[in-house]
């Protein structure tokens, strides 16, 4: 039987605590002020097509202004080069993702987050706010600044994640990661709460407010964070964990487990990967091999795991062409759904920045539930279709939603209830199962490359998809919008299902197998 929540709980310190508001935080910062450009592309879009309705400049303003900040001639070519913006950062930060995946298995981790989040925060203060007070517009400026901020944001969520597993075992991970992988929504509520406060003085303040946000929590996090356990002199979760999993097979070889993991006590299975089924024989024959490790792991570093043999670990390819999908999806909403409710339904912008968030509370109440069920479950897949597949459903629902601003809140908080919560699991508690999986030989050092690979392979599907956002909708509506989200969403069930019959059918074994014994 899984341990109950406040058995796992009880097992963590203080230095848990401090690691998850930490990495907790400095993603919320991260992530309000990536949300800021989607928060304000009615007002760039106004500022960029020059019109009697432009209401970011001044009325009667000269004739050579307007043509200095003219860089499209109508609203449709602005919206396209929104979306064009949208797919650049994602492609940028897809490569960046392969890349720092592989960089954060080898560097400090705090080093490579402070740069990333200091440095972002620097690029979006010259893209939105510097270039608006010095009158510059440029669209191929405008472009560099965005990939370069795509690089540097691609630091953070590999890193976060593995400094996370290093912290916290396989024990209650779904629940602890489904609460703390939160953090992406509550950045998305904090960016849009900030935003729709200071437009009011101009689209710039808005990145300006949440850029120094940003700024001030890498400072933070560099001087507090602690990126593992071994730097106070225990061992991280997943090396504890492998130990304690192997301890009757390291007794049934005569070998010692008299070994304090300074975690507490633990169950015996929950530490296994939920995605693999290997044989208690296939263990025992092993365990000389990671003891002799373990005891090798004292005298030197772990050797990182390449790129080529992360990606080949079992369950890699599969997870990451579904989120490829799913991504695709939940970003569409992320860097649309201001712009569609303030479009489609004439509201204010500041009011549609508000609305949104209801979207994001959904995707937090969905990470945490979903992960405690997989929890006690012990298998991942089955939750995350069922979700997916009532997803497909709502999506439906949405796009017919009324002009009722209390009804499409309730739906965009189931819709983001369901395609929140599993692009969550997949991209933080799945993610960390997949780095710590017993097929890994001779290593620990492979969280962040294989976060990185994940979410990279995520972020390549959701930078096609925004473009194609705003092609399809400038051409069919915004009602064909939604139903190729429901295509995707189907089809990221469909990657996965083959992980989803193997544990399915691991279920059906489980219990008639409990059935037989009573």
């Amino acid at each position: 039987m899984p341990p109950s929540c406040c058995g796992y709980l009880s097992q963590y310190t203080h230095h848990h605590l401090v690691a998850f508001l930490l990495t907790f935080f400095s993603y919320v910062f991260l992530h309000a002020s990536r949300k800021t450009f989607s928060n304000v592309k009615v007002s760039i879009s106004a500022q960029w097509t020059p019109s009697l309705q432009n209401g970011s400049t001044p009325a009667f303003s000269p004739g050579e202004t307007w043509e200095k900040n003219q860089l499209f001639a109508n609203e449709e070519q602005a919206t396209l080069f929104l979306g064009a913006l949208d797919s650049i950062f994602l492609f940028s930060y897809a490569v960046g993702l392969y890349l720092s995946g592989v960089i954060g298995d080898r560097v400090n981790l705090r080093y490579v987050l402070c740069f990333g989040l200091c440095g972002s925060a620097a690029v979006n203060v010259a893209f939105g706010t510097l270039t608006e007070w010095l009158h510059i517009y440029n669209v191929y400026l405008y472009c560099i600044l965005w990939v370069l901020n795509g690089l540097l944001q691609s630091t953070v969520w590999p890193c976060i994640v593995a400094v996370m597993a290093n912290w916290f075992g396989k024990t209650g991970r779904g629940f602890v990661f489904g609460l703390w992988s939160a953090c992406a929504s509550v950045g998305n509520i904090l960016g849009a709460f900030l935003a729709s406060s200071v437009l009011k003085y101009g689209y710039e303040y808005a990145f300006l407010v949440t850029s120094v946000v940003q700024f001030a929590g890498g400072v933070v996090l560099f001087f507090g964070l602690l990126t593992s356990p071994n730097e106070i002199g225990e061992e991280d979760a997943g090396e504890s964990s492998a130990f304690v999993n192997n301890g009757k097979y390291l007794r049934a070889a005569g070998l010692s487990t008299d070994c304090q993991t300074g975690l507490g006590p633990v169950d015996t299975d929950t530490h296994r990967p939920l995605i693999t089924e290997e044989e208690e024989v296939e263990e025992a024959e092993d365990v000389y091999d990671q003891n002799s490790h373990s005891q090798r792991g004292d005298q030197g570093s772990p050797k990182a795991v390449g790129f080529f043999q992360a990606f080949c670990l079992p369950g890699v390819l599969p997870y990451s062409l579904s989120y490829a999908c799913l991504k695709l999806v939940n970003y569409s909403f992320f860097f649309w759904l201001p712009f569609y409710l303030s479009n489609n339904y004439g509201w204010k912008e500041a009011e549609a920045d508000r609305l949104s968030m209801w979207y994001d509370v959904g995707g937090i109440i969905g990470g945490t539930v979903q992960g405690l069920i997989t929890d006690f479950m012990g298998k991942r897949s089955p939750v995350l279709a069922v979700c997916l597949l009532l997803a497909m459903a709502s999506l439906v629902g949405y796009s017919h939603s009324p002009a009722d601003k209390t009804t499409n809140a309730a739906l965009l908080a189931i819709t983001g209830f369901l395609i929140g919560g599993p692009s969550n699991m997949i991209s933080s508690a799945i993610s960390a199962d997949l780095g710590r999986q017993d097929a890994i030989r001779g290593s620990r050092e492979a969280l962040a490359t294989v976060t990185g690979i994940v979410d990279g392979t995520g972020s390549i599907g959701a930078a096609g998809g925004q473009y194609l956002v705003s092609l399809i909708e400038s051409k069919l509506g915004w009602v064909s919008v939604f139903y190729f989200f429901v295509v995707m969403t189907g089809g990221s069930i469909v990657f996965i299902t083959p992980l989803i019959m193997t544990e399915a059918s691991a279920m059906w074994r489980e219990r008639q197998t409990r059935h037989h014994q009573l």
